[in-house]
Formats: C-alpha cells, sequence, structure tokens
C-alpha cells in the first residue's frame, strides 16, 4: 500500500518571537514494515541550524525561530510504501541496550491503579504475546477513548484514575504496566490512515514492546489491533516527551495559538 501524507503545522504568535528553538521528529526511516518513497519537512518562519540522529535514531531536525516572526508554518509531505507485518518490527538494532525500555519515566511511573493491572495480567495463563494483547484490551476497556480530558502532562497512573484518554494515555498506561511485568516497551508517534476519513486533526500513537523471538511488536490499544498497512512509523521513545512530533521553547512574552492539519490517505 501506498500512503500519501500531508500534515501542516501553524504556529500564530500575538507579537513578534524573539528567539525560540524548534526540535522535529517528523522523518519515518525505513523499516520491515514501511518503505520511504518521497519525504520533505519544509518550515517558513525558521531556519534549520542542524539534522542529527537521536539516541532513538530518530532523525531529528533542529530549527531557530527567526527574530521578529509573527507566524511559524512546518510543513510535511511525503509518501510511504507500506505493508502488513503482523505488527512485527523485528529485532531490536545494537545502538540501545534493551534494558533501558523497561525504565519507567515521569509520565509512566505506577501507582496502585497500574500495580493492580499488572498484576491482573500476570495472573493469566498464556505467553508473552498473549499477556501483552490482553494488557491492551484491558486498558481500552478501563481508558476509554475521549478527547479533552487529559493534556501533554498527564501520567499514565492518572488517566487510569480518570478512566478516560486519548492514544497518548493508553499508551502511556501499556508502557507503564508492560514494563511492570519485566517487558522492554517503548512509545510510537506516527500516522494512521482511517477507514471514515481523511482529515484528522492529531497524528496518532501507539505501543510496542519486545518478545523474544520476534522482536519489537506493535500495539495500538486505541483500536484493539497491532498496527498493519495502515501506519506509518514515525518516532520512537521512552514516553511521548521523547517521540514528540514537535517540541521546543522560546522567550519572550509572545502568546500562542496552534492549528494543524493531518491528511493521511492511499
Amino acid at each position: 500500500m501506498h500512503l500519501r501524507i500531508a500534515h501542516t503545522t501553524r504556529y500564530h504568535y500575538d507579537t513578534p518571537v524573539d528567539y525560540g528553538l524548534q526540535r522535529l521528529r517528523l522523518h519515518p526511516r525505513d523499516s520491515p514494515s514501511q518503505k520511504i518513497v518521497s519525504w520533505n519537512v519544509t518550515a517558513t518562519g525558521a531556519t534549520v541550524e542542524a539534522q542529527y540522529d537521536d539516541h532513538f535514531a530518530n532523525r531529528v531536525l533542529l530549527l531557530t525561530i527567526n527574530p521578529g516572526t509573527g507566524e511559524l508554518d512546518i510543513r510535511v509531505e511525503g509518501t510511504v510504501e507500506t505493508q502488513d507485518t503482523n505488527g512485527i518490527v523485528g529485532a531490536h538494532p545494537n545502538n540501545l541496550p534493551l534494558w533501558l525500555f523497561r525504565r519507567q519515566t515521569a509520565l509512566t511511573e505506577p501507582g496502585t491503579g497500574v500495580e493492580t493491572l499488572a498484576w491482573e495480567v500476570s495472573a493469566k495463563d498464556g505467553d508473552a504475546l498473549a499477556r501483552l494483547h490482553d494488557l491492551s484490551a484491558r486498558i481500552s476497556e478501563t481508558v476509554n477513548y475521549r478527547t479533552g480530558t487529559t493534556d501533554a502532562k498527564t501520567t499514565a497512573e492518572e488517566a487510569l484514575e480518570n478512566g478516560a484518554g486519548v492514544c497518548q494515555d493508553q499508551t502511556h498506561v501499556f508502557l507503564s504496566a508492560a514494563r511492570r511485568l519485566g517487558y522492554p516497551a517503548r512509545y510510537v508517534s506516527g500516522y494512521l490512515m482511517m477507514d471514515d476519513r481523511i482529515d484528522q486533526e492529531a497524528g496518532h500513537a501507539w505501543a510496542e514492546a519486545h518478545v523474544e523471538a520476534l522482536g519489537w511488536v506493535g500495539f495500538d490499544i486505541s483500536n484493539g489491533i497491532s498496527p498493519d498497512a495502515r501506519y506509518v512509523r514515525v518516532a520512537t521513545g521512552l514516553d511521548y516527551r521523547e517521540a514528540a512530533p514537535i517540541s521546543g521553547l522560546r522567550f519572550g512574552t509572545a502568546g500562542e495559538s496552534l492549528d494543524v492539519a493531518i491528511q493521511v490517505q492511499q
């Protein structure tokens, strides 16, 4: 399958920006499930200062916002050839030790709720893959997909207590519980072609866990499946903050508004 992606992020500042930095993780990489046919990232109102691969092998662009900028446009256009590998990404590369992916972060630190969830999953018979699918299903039932109930600072434990969140929150709960069970797990940000629409307001997020003999395997908690040919992997990390498509900082007193428009289609 060939997927065509167009992604625009527009920042509007009510007064000109004095200085700002933006870090973009918007370049997908080739993998067993995808091959990049074409990909282009451009920015209006900013200058590309550096391009590098971070410790998770994400391709990163570092931008400085041009002084006096009132509007910053970041545009992504590309085509990716995908195939269904039943969610299997494959063997772990040697750039980082697997034990690193068992480490909890401030967003995934388990509390009573996650501890209980992990215990319930561990008590059931089955191999690692079956347990991880069971974990995904339990989270989908417990943390209902609902927008407007959480934000970027919401932790896994808070989302579990609230019983609602978005794909980012469901993924954080999965990471927290999977690591508590002893499985290396990581956050994935990317794109999903939906069956009922082309236009979207945000990208997608899911989890990957490392299973012996299979390597990394994806789990989309929001949709209750392992990623197939409709998915494009872009960046990974221990949590959202380390795989966020765009992050940065700026100095000055300018207020900010944000508009995001995404199209994913075959």
